[in-house]
């Protein structure tokens, strides 16, 4: 059993935590605002980004990576702390962008999910660009079923995509250029996962609607599929990052879910922690 403890309410929509350099950063979606958390639950708005969704993530030299998803643009926050363009994603889709993910070598990992959910559009075939170091901007994968979290394993070499339609999570190899190769499913689930995050025994925490389960649950689950550890929440869990002084602090975001048209209503947006054993993976 995991007690749990509030960290933050009153947040719109929160999405895409990130603990680093001490501190839980998080994206508002509804709320247009890109949050800092301190241990001791005191947020600071850090910057206002108008796109529904935009997800962050650090390059390896501690530049902020914002993605504005209603314009495509891979934004990168510079040392004036004025946000640039890092690369032009509409070239490979105009379609929203979701999830940021950044290895090692600064190449860059952008997902989408080929439609426009919250215009009522019937789902489309999702994908994976790569934003290189030089700025290029590539497909390295489709025919994702909404493809949502992703993680990079600390030595750079493996993606892990969660797939919320797939009900699975898949892997590829990292090549030297940002290519991906050799799919594969890394665990399949008995339900739609979300967010997630990666911890230093390479198992996976991950957001999960659970099909045989009225609740929702935050699962860590092994490379395989077997199911390690559960959380049950009684609010929809969006997504989830290890973090704290030790790296053993579960940070989960969580909200009331009523479908896209009630997305912020009533600020029921929070995060939770809760403690775990293992610490978080090195970031790549």
């Amino acid at each position: 059993m995991h007690d749990t403890t509030v960290l933050v309410d009153g947040l719109a929509m929160g999405e895409s935590p990130r603990w680093y350099d001490g501190r839980l950063w998080l994206s508002d979606w509804a709320a247009s605002e890109l949050l800092v958390v301190d241990s001791d639950g005191t947020k600071t708005v850090v910057a206002t980004i108008n796109s529904f969704p935009f997800c962050i993530d650090f390059l390896p030299g501690g530049d902020l990576l914002v993605m504005s998803s209603d314009d495509q643009r891979l934004l990168r926050r510079d040392s004036t702390g004025e946000f640039v363009l890092h690369a032009d994603l509409s070239p490979v889709s105009t379609f929203p962008w979701n999830e940021v993910a950044a290895d090692g070598r600064g190449n860059v990992f952008v997902n989408g999910i080929g439609y426009d959910m919250m215009g009522g559009e019937d789902p489309g075939q999702g994908q994976v660009a790569v934003v290189t170091p030089d700025g290029s901007v590539r497909e390295a994968a489709g025919d994702l079923a909404f493809p949502n979290g992703m993680a990079i394993t600390p030595d750079g070499s493996t993606l892990v995509v969660a797939e919320s339609h797939g009900k699975c999570l898949t892997a590829f190899d990292i090549e030297s250029d940002g290519s991906l190769a050799n799919r594969r499913v890394w665990a399949a689930l008995g339900g739609a996962p979300d967010g997630i995050t990666l911890d230093a025994d390479g198992a996976i925490w991950t957001a999960c609607y659970l099909d045989d389960d009225p609740h929702t649950c935050c699962i860590r689950v092994a490379e395989g599929g077997e199911v390690l550890d559960t959380i049950v929440l009684d609010q929809f869990c969006f997504s989830c990052a290890l973090g704290g002084d030790d790296g053993r602090t579960l940070h989960l975001v969580v909200a009331d879910w009523n479908g896209p048209d009630g997305v912020g209503d009533g600020r029921t947006g929070r995060v939770l922690t809760t403690r775990v054993s293992t610490p978080a993976a090195a970031r790549p």
